[in-house]
């Protein structure tokens, strides 16, 4: 990576040090503007919290990088990311500064400012998260960051090694050549949805986010153009409140839609859509492709009007996807994982991810981030059933759709894939203390409100910062 294509920022602790010390410097003075300004909205994601927030947590970069006193400077690196990230940071203070002129109100009361101010408090929540991954307490670990899903982590790493972040053009190439790339437009489409901070770089957090959002990996772009390019439902840099006030419109219209990223919850969805009975309503996917989860509440009744259009994009040719190693959850295995209130694709070590790794001979599953732990530890056998482990494949676990449980169920729980070699059903881990409990169960869509989430019912449209449900 040229060293030309990062902000020209010392490479060395002091200069490091001082530019720390300027951005904690303008954020300190863009708080006591934002205290004067009366009215601000308080919902997630609020300037007058976020800017604090990350205040401290640049303190912690800076006290932790001074006790490090420098060292190696490795491209792609913590001295890398943080020249482009506080060039980029103080830069949208700026702008935020821009927006409320000494003396005056007219500037900031107009919609067209209250749009810009949106996006930026947007920005700075994507910029927050993005730092907090890659310095936790002020602890640098983008060398060693573990994307959600197992591909994507491979690519990575094979393309860009222990780097944390690259530039936008170089990663460009590198994603083509596994997922074609068309140049013009569609390349700036792609840029504008995967970077996150409008920083003009790619980090391997903002990377985590887009392959979460628009998995599965096989069809990744396919899936990001139907979904977000395309598809009228999807919504751009847009907060709860927004969600609310558009879908307003449409309260007549039962089966009006809108999905955008959630704020809070980088990484998941969140759908926006008026109920039966007129009201606004908001439903987080749990860990599963977007278009599946739009898929089964079209059947349900709840999406079928994509901001309120009367045409609703079919997204069947997504659901033809299939990845090497496709597993689909029998009726059987569904009803056996419900009694356990949890499911068959739920890692069952961590009880937060899910399965994407097969272990070979024994065929057992787990999430590839726990596998990488577990193989650090002395023994080198399945977690389950201690057989030698031999080797591992990344897998695709399909839910059980809950609208087929009274269907018979025909066919083996496993397709196999043209070109593949049979998939065997993996047995089932032989210790149930592994099972962790579960309050969501097998729901596809988990309600934004944690009593709601008990009786099944969905919840009212609310700010992201109240209690949410389950993961």
């Amino acid at each position: 990576m040229a060293s030309s294509a990062w902000p020209r920022l010392p490479r060395d602790s002091r200069g490091e040090q001082k530019a720390l010390a300027r951005v904690l410097k303008a954020l300190e003075h863009l708080e006591s503007i934002l205290c004067r300004v009366p009215n601000l909205d308080s919902s997630p994601p609020s300037l007058p919290d976020l800017v604090p927030k990350m205040a401290r947590l640049l303190h912690q970069v800076a006290e932790a990088r001074r006790q490090a006193g420098g060292g190696p400077q490795e491209p792609g690196g913590a001295a890398d990311f943080l020249a482009g990230f506080l060039t980029n940071l103080g830069q949208k203070v700026q702008q935020v500064a821009a927006l409320f002129p000494a003396g005056s109100k007219i500037f900031w009361e107009g919609p067209g400012y209250r749009r810009q101010l949106t996006k930026l408090a947007l920005i700075f929540s994507h910029m927050y998260e993005e730092l907090r991954a890659l310095f936790p307490d002020g602890h640098y670990c983008g060398h060693t960051y573990q994307l959600g899903k197992s591909q994507a982590q491979e690519f990575w790493r094979e393309n860009c090694g222990k780097r944390c972040v690259i530039v936008w053009e170089e990663f460009e190439k590198l994603l083509s050549s596994h997922h074609p790339v068309k140049p013009g437009a569609m390349a700036q489409a792609l840029k504008s949805t995967i970077d996150l901070t409008v920083s003009g770089h790619v980090s391997i957090f903002e990377f985590d986010v887009f392959t979460r959002l628009f998995q599965p990996w096989a069809s990744l772009l396919k899936n990001w153009t139907l979904l977000a390019v395309t598809h009228p439902g999807y919504m751009a840099f847009i907060t709860y409140a927004e969600v609310k006030a558009r879908l307003q419109t449409y309260l007549d219209k039962p089966g009006s839609y809108i999905f955008r990223l959630s704020c809070t919850r980088l990484g998941q969805w969140a759908i926006g859509y008026v109920s039966e009975d007129g009201q606004v309503l908001q439903m987080i996917p749990l860990n599963k492709p977007l278009f599946q989860t739009l898929r089964e509440g079209q059947k349900k009744g709840c999406f079928l009007y994509p901001d309120g259009k009367n045409v609703n994009p079919d997204l069947s040719e997504l659901a033809e996807v299939k990845d090497q190693g496709h597993i689909e959850v029998s009726q059987e295995q569904f009803q056996l994982y419900c009694t356990m209130n949890s499911t068959f694709e739920q890692c069952k070590i961590c009880a937060e991810r899910d399965k994407d790794t097969r272990l070979k001979p024994c065929g057992h599953l787990l999430c590839y981030p726990c596998l990488e732990g577990w193989q650090k530890s002395p023994g080198r056998t399945c977690p389950f059933c201690r057989c030698v482990i031999q080797g591992w494949e990344s897998v695709t676990i399909q839910p059980f759709p809950e609208d087929s449980k009274e269907q018979e169920d025909k066919e083996t729980s496993v397709k196999v894939c043209p070109g593949n070699s049979p998939l065997v059903a993996p047995p089932l881990p032989p210790r149930p203390d592994l099972f962790h409990r579960r309050d969501h169960g097998n729901s596809e869509l988990v309600p934004t409100r944690a009593q709601d989430a008990e009786n099944g019912e969905p919840s009212e449209l609310h700010p992201e910062n109240e209690r949410l449900g389950p993961e």
